[in-house]
């Protein structure tokens, strides 16, 4: 307790609050403009921390990496697009709600369910560090591998409607994982001679294009240019309602269950977390077809989970050395140039600083919501900007974040292409969510079978005879299998009903 009063006393002071303030909203802006993300934001402010206190630059770049994750929301309810891949499931219900008017409810909504996320993985995270990290170091690339397959399979999961064409969509984002270096010994494939597709597709492009670029087109294409009305309503609070809460209480349990644990096993994050939890949300809901039509459910879910990531991927990253995400890489890459090693040592020789870092996040949820609270006012406004101004400034945007990301118009052109391929997989009915899932889960999931592989004669034995790798693996198994049973009963009423609709004809 000592610790904590005393990281509590250095965040307090005036030029802490300021820099955490300052870093705050930097990541909100950068979070809520796509192609821009927290991990750019801390990445241009990390060279101006190096001269800072320790502590003082642990409070700037946590501003950074809680405003990041959780302003990836706004653009995802506003324009459809996700300031950050935390915030992809997001945008399936957020922006739906959005079109329909309900804009005021929907960012209410993600800004408290952020908070709730951040707030309470943070606080739970500085308690249990100690203890945690113990499980972490039990785990090893068996279980890593059934996860990302269970993630998969719970969001194929989604595509009730068509299970087969949502497999070939998580087929299709893990083909093309594969363009580049393999992730064990660095060979090169699919890359056709071109140095551009040796370090592998940009994930930034690839969101821009199948997100930003396919928007545009197919709303052009069908002529939905005419601006959503904003309802005009007298705002008390976030507005939102108990009956939001209490009807989602249990929603939001598990969600923040699921993002923490995604977030404690290291090279995951919240890009996992959201659609997991959204998947299922979806199938324990009593209503699960209104998702990805304006359900509050959904926007519960992701935004939840992607931020309760942040707690447990701060854990790891504190008592092992290794970073759950690429946001707390960045950020013990910090603490590495102010000469403080990461891993099991460092709560026992610097614990104050352990505490500021989880205490800097709780500060920073704080200043975060306060900020969306304000800015709620202010947000919706964006929707009465004529459609020719908003799309040629998103489109201008989107080609600004992908060639800010590795800066070669190669990633503009990428954008283009995968805007082409996601028109076309809408046209064809294929789910894009597995698409996305099955490209940023490949690598971890290749890796840790080639290294399980490695590690033992028995083959692919210890995949299912590992309890928790076990569990994982009957966890997708069992998803699927109910997914296709709805199917089936989907089909057979289907049936039914148009039987009987033709014996009432005759």
């Amino acid at each position: 307790m000592e610790y904590i009063i005393q990281s509590f006393q250095t965040l307090i002071t005036p030029t802490c609050i300021g820099l955490m303030l300052f870093g705050t909203a930097m990541g909100v802006i950068f979070g809520a403009i796509p192609g821009l993300n927290a991990t750019i934001g801390m990445t241009l402010m990390l060279p101006f921390t190096f001269k800072m206190e320790p502590e003082m630059g642990i409070a700037v770049l946590m501003g950074i990496y809680i405003g990041g994750v959780s302003g990836g929301f706004i653009s995802a309810t506003l324009v459809g697009i996700p300031g950050t891949n935390a915030s992809i499931a997001t945008c399936y219900d957020a922006y739906p709600m959005s079109q329909r008017g309900d804009t005021v409810r929907a960012l209410g909504t993600g800004a408290v369910a952020s908070f709730i996320g951040t707030f309470i993985s943070a606080f739970f995270a500085m308690f249990l560090v100690r203890y945690l990290s113990k499980v972490a170091v039990m785990l090893g690339p068996w279980e890593y591998f059934s996860l990302c397959f269970c993630a998969i399979g719970l969001i194929i999961a989604l595509s009730e409607e068509n299970i087969f064409k949502g497999m070939a969509s998580a087929l299709i984002g893990m083909f093309v994982a594969t363009i580049g270096a393999s992730p064990i010994d660095a060979s090169f494939r699919f890359t056709f001679g071109s140095i551009n597709l040796i370090s592998g597709v940009d994930l930034i492009a690839m969101m821009l294009g199948i997100f930003a670029i396919k928007l545009i087109a197919v709303n052009f294409a069908r002529g939905t240019q005419k601006m959503p009305e904003i309802k005009k309503v007298r705002m008390k609070g976030f507005g939102i309602t108990k009956e939001d809460l209490k009807g989602n209480w249990f929603n939001i349990l598990r969600s923040f269950f699921l993002g923490m644990w995604i977030g404690f096993l290291p090279g995951l994050g919240g890009g996992i977390s959201n659609m997991v939890a959204y998947g299922q949300a979806k199938r324990a809901s009593k209503h699960p077809e209104e998702f990805g039509k304006g359900c509050v459910d959904g926007v519960w879910a992701s935004e939840v989970s992607n931020n309760s990531t942040i707690g447990g991927a701060l854990i790891p990253m504190l008592s092992l050395g290794v970073p759950g995400d690429n946001l707390s890489a960045l950020l013990m890459s910090g603490l590495m140039v102010h000469g403080i090693a990461c891993g099991p040592l460092l709560i026992y020789d610097r614990p104050a600083l352990v505490y500021t870092v989880f205490l800097g996040a709780i500060f920073a949820s704080i200043y975060t919501l306060l900020m969306q609270y304000y800015g709620m006012r202010v947000f919706p406004n964006l929707l009465r900007t004529p459609y020719h101004y908003l799309y040629s400034s998103i489109i201008f945007i989107c080609f600004m974040g992908a060639f800010s990301s590795n800066y070669t118009l190669f990633n503009c052109g990428l954008v283009l292409v995968f805007g082409i391929i996601s028109v076309l997989l809408t046209y064809g009915g294929f789910p894009i969510a597995p698409l996305i899932l099955g490209f940023i889960v490949s690598p971890l999931l290749e890796k840790n079978l080639r290294m399980g592989l490695t590690y033992t004669d028995k083959g692919f034995l210890p995949f299912i005879t590992r309890p928790i790798s076990g569990a994982f693996l009957l966890v997708a198994v069992v998803s699927l299998a109910l997914a296709l049973r709805d199917r089936r009963k989907a089909q057979r009423k289907a049936r039914e009903t148009k039987d009987a609709e033709e014996m009432g004809d005759q």
